[in-house]
């Protein structure tokens, strides 16, 4: 029976009427099937009913295609009916009902497809004019878009995937549009079906791409584990071009406990080292990234240790990428927070030498950042401290103390602080120039910086060598002496008022605090119960006494 081309409405129409009145009543083979069948007609008929009262069913493609789909599917089912009503089966039992199942088949999708069509919204959008505003036409082009990755062919599903990629990587707004209009859950069904290897790459790089979007990542975190499992398969079995892309989409879902947690015990953190290893340059770099997140949370480390991770990141960090070596340092970091014995084995692994290797590479200043965190951490550890003052950092950290950057300044300057753990390395510090950057930071903008470079200056000045450093230099006490501020909030006082308490034996820096105010702030401190400013004020008032003892 061949198919007219115009009005498949119509058509539609007549070949339900045809089956439902005149053929499936007199159905004598198959009768239970033929009443599923039955059930699927009566929704395809009120779906029918809806097409016609849309202006465009008639001149939209997918509504075009649809249509003449469910004619075929028809027009099928009515020649099977003629079959099923003799009991006496020409072309055998079995035959027949895998055609009857083929027909079920094809009407549920039919339905299906209809339902998406209708709800979509395409057919009321029209042929939109180019008169319209950009952001109404990406709008109607995205919902034509996620409509098409529902329904239709594979091949036309490929074709509508490579579609969404040239419309969300024009710009982000593009991106918004289409999240707004719900194509999220659409991707991450395609991840999870049986689509070809072409439209899952292609589905995984849309997913990428909206992941480096801020305002559209909660979406894909809603996703939850349905996504989380379909990117760790990736990690799994993917291409290396696939790897990456969900190595990207990994990073912006990688910052919760909850999916963190989901990564490490799905063997996400395996595969990530795995790439770490042997993936591209660029995938190394974004595997590390993600590890860098996951490796933030305590309960997740175990995995780390578990799988060897440490060497591999020792490794990456001595002949990685710049980011890869830049993400496993910042991993490296995150993963021996808090923990001694850890420390001890990346030190003893080498890790000393790389973070050398890489400060003295150049890096862009703010990729200095993790490296001087690392340095901090390790310094934390009185075991190597001494090692790092002799092995050079000091110098190091002077350098990075001047720098433009206010993160790395600040965790130079907490450095700085773990360094200071004895006198001998209390002297070297302040005999290789760390107390005049220290004393600028006193007066930079952010809270952060005033308090590290305080902390870092009251253990400095337990050594009585780096108090004459800092008597010499200009401005440090007037500096400090404004710290004491009560208004100043967020920062802890008890750093500037040790700081003032190892100069007040001192009459020329006694009577600079007290020109700066440093007794009315502490009159506020000492009612603050702020331990050691009591005594300071004390010793403030007693300078007259004190003033035959000073030593200068």
């Amino acid at each position: 029976m061949k198919i007219p081309e115009n009005d498949p409405i119509t058509l539609s129409n007549d070949l339900l009427h045809s089956l439902l009145n005149h053929h499936i009543p007199l159905i004598q083979s198959f009768k239970g099937k033929w009443g599923l069948i039955k059930s699927k007609l009566a929704d395809l008929q009120s779906q029918l009913t809806d097409f016609s009262e849309f202006q465009t069913s008639l001149t939209n493609p997918l509504s075009l295609d649809l249509l003449h789909s469910i004619s075929q599917t028809l027009t099928d089912a009515l020649l099977s009916a003629e079959k099923c009503q003799d009991t006496n089966l020409t072309e055998g039992k079995l035959k027949t009902q895998s055609d009857i199942d083929s027909i079920l088949a094809k009407l549920n999708q039919n339905v299906k497809d209809c339902e998406i069509l209708i709800k979509s919204g395409v057919l009321q959008d029209g042929i939109v004019s180019g008169s319209g505003s950009k952001r109404e036409l990406v709008r109607a082009e995205s919902r034509n878009l996620i409509t098409r990755l529902q329904i239709g062919s594979p091949e036309s599903k490929n074709l509508a995937m490579d579609s969404v990629l040239s419309l969300i990587q024009e710009d982000d707004k593009n991106v918004m549009i289409a999240v707004a209009q719900g194509i999220v859950p659409v991707l991450v069904r395609l991840l999870d079906c049986n689509s070809s290897f072409d439209i899952k790459e292609k589905t995984v790089a849309a997913i990428s791409i909206i992941s480096m979007v801020d305002s559209s990542k909660h979406v894909l975190i809603a996703e939850g584990l349905l996504l989380l499992n379909q990117l760790i398969r990736i990690l799994e079995s993917g291409s290396g071009f696939a790897k990456e892309k969900a190595c990207i989409a990994l990073q912006a879902l990688s910052f919760s406990r909850e999916n963190a947690r989901a990564i490490g015990s799905r063997g996400g953190i395996c595969s990530l080292l795995e790439i770490c290893q042997a993936g591209t340059p660029s995938s190394q770099g974004l595997a590390s990234g993600v590890l860098r997140n996951l490796a933030v949370f305590e309960e997740i480390r175990e995995n780390f240790i578990e799988e060897n991770a440490v060497f591999v990141l020792i490794g990456l960090a001595a002949s990685g990428t710049a980011l890869a070596q830049e993400n496993a340092i910042g991993c490296l970091c995150n993963l021996v927070k808090d923990d001694e014995n850890l420390k001890l084995l990346i030190v003893k692994e080498g890790v000393i030498e790389c973070l050398r290797n890489y400060w003295d590479s150049c890096p862009p200043v703010r990729s200095l950042e993790v490296a001087v965190e690392l340095l901090r951490m390790l310094a934390s550890s009185q075991a190597i401290a001494e090692g790092l003052v002799s092995d050079g950092f000091v110098v190091r950290l002077v350098a990075v103390l001047n720098l433009g950057v206010l993160g790395v300044r600040i965790a130079a300057a907490r450095a700085v602080s773990e360094l200071s753990c004895n006198t001998k390395t209390r002297k070297e510090i302040g005999d290789l120039g760390c107390i005049g950057p220290l004393i600028k930071m006193l007066d930079g903008k952010a809270v952060e910086e005033k308090e590290a470079a305080s902390k870092a200056l009251s253990l400095l000045l337990l050594y009585a060598g780096n108090r004459r450093i800092f008597r010499k230099a200009e401005g440090g006490i007037v500096s400090t002496v404004q710290l004491l501020d009560a208004s100043i909030q967020n920062l802890d006082k008890k750093y500037p008022v040790s700081i003032l308490a190892s100069l007040v034996h001192s009459n020329k820096c006694r009577k600079q605090m007290i020109a700066a105010g440093a007794s009315v702030h502490l009159k506020k401190l000492v009612d603050m119960n702020v331990e050691g400013s009591k005594k300071l004020l004390d010793g403030l008032g007693r300078g007259k006494i004190w003033g035959v003892f000073a030593r200068h």
